[in-house]
């Protein structure tokens, strides 16, 4: 009884190979799930945030022009200043706006998106996600 106790138990600290090749593999496979998932919400949160800052800005219109009856068109430095202001108060943001025309005005918003699992692996810092939106004046 006691020889098969002390065979059962007597590996010698030996790791089966598929236990050695499919462990990493296994983490690297988690690692590409959740640092995936968090990329993917990052482009979402990029293009969220271009959104909310082109609405801003396409509330800045020449309103003097507008009120007396002409033409409804964006105020390419009022926008600006809206589309700055929205994005001042997000952290690790950063983007700019460019008025097409007098009824267009599109906002390009960059995020920093950082990887968790997949940085302890390949190592180095994080990567950029763009968000695009584009506002359009409509003239009712």
């Amino acid at each position: 009884m006691r020889a098969a106790i002390r065979r059962m138990g007597d590996d010698d600290g030996r790791v089966t190979i598929w236990f050695a090749v499919l462990a990493p593999a296994f983490l690297a496979l988690i690692g590409l799930v959740v640092d995936g998932g968090a990329k993917v919400r990052a482009y979402q949160r990029a293009d969220n945030i271009a959104t909310e800052a082109a609405r801003a800005g396409g509330q800045a219109i020449k309103a003097g022009q507008a009120i007396d009856g002409g033409a409804k068109e964006v105020d390419a430095s009022l926008a600006a200043s809206a589309v700055q202001a929205y994005l001042d108060n997000l952290d690790g943001v950063t983007g700019a706006v460019t008025v097409n025309d007098a009824q267009q005005l599109t906002v390009t918003v960059t995020v920093t998106y950082n990887p968790i699992l997949l940085d302890l692996f390949a190592g180095g810092g994080g990567t950029t996600v763009t968000g695009r939106a584009t506002a359009n004046l409509i003239a009712q």
